[in-house]
């Protein structure tokens, strides 16, 4: 079974990577919101809150993976 995304393009968003206007889609994947670039296929996550307020407790967190 194939499981759909269900993805909106962000209308004015310009890709950070080939700076392609009106390319970018956002979607959930195992619930984190991403983006990713119809152009050249650049994507980001966007880290939720509840990940940002760990990783500024020391030691609770090993390390926050951070995509440029």
């Amino acid at each position: 079974m194939s499981t759909q995304r269900k993805k909106r393009f962000i209308a004015g968003a310009t890709c950070p990577h080939c700076k392609a206007v009106d390319s970018i889609m956002l979607y959930m994947e195992n619930d984190v919101e991403k983006i990713e670039c119809v152009e050249c296929h650049h994507q980001q996550s966007q880290v939720s809150d509840d990940v940002a307020k760990a990783a500024q407790t020391p030691g609770d967190v090993i390390g926050i993976f951070k995509p440029e």
